[in-house]
């Protein structure tokens, strides 16, 4: 049994950079109401992101496709997992409908994964996407893909309906991807952002710091990301959901988050998130222009 002392160590004190104060206001509280009355789901609330608050107020959200129960189990990922409910047919209408009545500058598609279907939800994916187009033209528009195990044609489906960006996360480095990811794995990850770009798509991935990776692996990741053809990367903190998640081996200061920053600028990335509360739909309405 693990004592008071191993405990501790497991969930570590975030450091003063970290605490944030959640601001409350007008935005914020439409957000909250329309999802509650619709059911909805978004990454920012179920993956407990610490910048909800001011990406709904500055009128941008993530909205979460294909329910919110996941069928992998990554280590890192406050999202449930088990056996996921079938495809809400009423959930693509009720997201468009809430970006259309937000008024939302710009919008975030991202999805569980669904291995229990046999396109892993990508003809969901397509019908979402072209109906928020239809019901809100003037609105970017960047999708935050699973990896639909790697297969062209259900990215093909994806890419067919023009998002302005399309983002696959590595989440961690090479290393430590058996360790902290369930059934994904590096290279295919890498390969999902090399077929995007050869499509003349823009592309975005983004890494956790702070899971015991070296700053070397976290430099060959850049390589690797910049080697396919990726345009915006984004580097934050990860921060533990709770004592049964991937532990926390580091919290990097603000100082060598910058540094990285400016190492992948140099390697030719168009865009760089590098800070500690930074996540992947974090400032992503910049990463369009």
């Amino acid at each position: 049994m693990q004592n008071q002392k191993d405990t501790e160590i497991s969930f570590r004190r975030k450091p003063d950079w970290l605490k944030v104060k959640l601001p409350h206001g007008f935005k914020t509280k439409d957000v909250i109401g329309l999802l509650n009355d619709r059911h909805l789901h978004t990454i920012c609330s179920s993956g407990m992101c610490p910048n909800r608050h001011e990406c709904w107020k500055a009128g941008t959200a993530t909205f979460m496709l294909c329910g919110n129960i996941c069928t992998r189990n990554c280590k890192f990922c406050n999202v449930t997992n088990k056996k996921p409910l079938p495809l809400d047919p009423n959930e693509i209408d009720e997201i468009a409908k809430t970006v259309r009545e937000l008024g939302l500058r710009h919008v975030v598609i991202t999805s569980v994964d669904r291995d229990d279907l046999p396109d892993q939800g990508a003809a969901h994916w397509a019908a979402a996407i072209r109906k928020i187009k239809q019901t809100s033209p003037g609105v970017t528009m960047e999708v935050l893909i699973p990896d639909f195990q790697g297969k062209s044609e259900l990215i093909d489906m994806i890419i067919a309906e023009k998002p302005n960006i399309i983002s696959h996360n590595m989440e961690t480095v090479r290393r430590l991807t058996p360790e902290v990811r369930s059934v994904a794995t590096y290279d295919r990850s890498l390969s999902v952002i090399k077929y995007i770009s050869s499509k003349g798509i823009r592309t975005k991935s983004g890494i956790m710091l702070g899971l015991g990776e070296t700053t070397e692996e976290i430099i060959a990741t850049m390589d690797d990301l910049r080697r396919v053809g990726c345009d915006v990367m984004t580097i934050g903190q990860y921060l533990q959901p709770s004592r049964e998640h991937y532990q926390v081996r580091e919290y990097v200061t603000p100082e060598e988050f910058n540094r990285l920053g400016e190492i992948a600028r140099s390697k030719g990335f168009l865009h760089v998130e590098s800070a500690p509360m930074v996540r992947s739909s974090y400032h992503a309405e910049k990463h369009v222009m």
